[in-house]
């Protein structure tokens, strides 16, 4: 999976959002997610961290590591 394709889910869920993606390994398959949107206000971090993998469909076989970092605006 792309960070095209990543940050083009995350944004689909939470259009707002500021995201930075990091190709940790050069491979498309170990990622570094930080998304910053509005859309989390009020939830739990793990809550946060569920909206970000629901978007992208969890990771199933298509990305081995995703690390992820969220923030409210």
């Amino acid at each position: 999976m792309s960070a095209e394709e990543i940050e083009r889910l995350v944004r689909r869920a939470l259009p707002d959002a500021a995201i930075e993606i990091t190709d940790l390994a050069g491979d498309n398959d170990h990622y570094s997610i930080s998304v910053t949107s509005s859309g989390f206000a009020g939830k739990t971090r793990v809550a946060q961290h569920r909206l970000v993998m629901d978007a992208i469909g969890g990771m199933g076989t298509k990305l081995h590591a995703l690390s992820v970092t969220t923030k409210t605006k």
